[in-house]
């Protein structure tokens, strides 16, 4: 597997939206490399005998009845919001063009 440049993780950083020190990029970058090459060491076992899982143990549904309710009243769903305009949340804009 190739490994990861500095240019990669700058790169994911940007779509995240995260920014980092040059020091972090170079940390992030020996850290992704070296578990990426522990991935690569499990690739070498053979799970050919192994059922695939989601989970490493048995899970089991709790299904409750599902009963229907009149809904939260507007007003009260908003009173917590950091800002609300005409009955919706108010959220910033996070649409940015490269």
């Amino acid at each position: 597997m190739a490994k990861i440049s500095e240019d990669d993780v700058r790169h994911v950083a940007l779509l995240s939206r995260l920014y980092f020190t040059d020091e972090e990029i170079r940390q992030f970058t020996k850290d992704l490399n070296s578990i990426f090459s522990y991935v690569e060491k499990l690739r070498e076992l053979d799970t050919e005998a192994v059922e695939p899982t989601s989970h490493s143990l048995k899970l089991s549904n709790v299904i409750r009845e599902d009963i229907i309710t009149s809904p939260l009243p507007v007003d009260e769903a908003l009173a917590n919001a950091p800002e609300a305009e005409t009955g919706y949340f108010r959220v910033p804009k996070i649409i940015q063009e490269y």
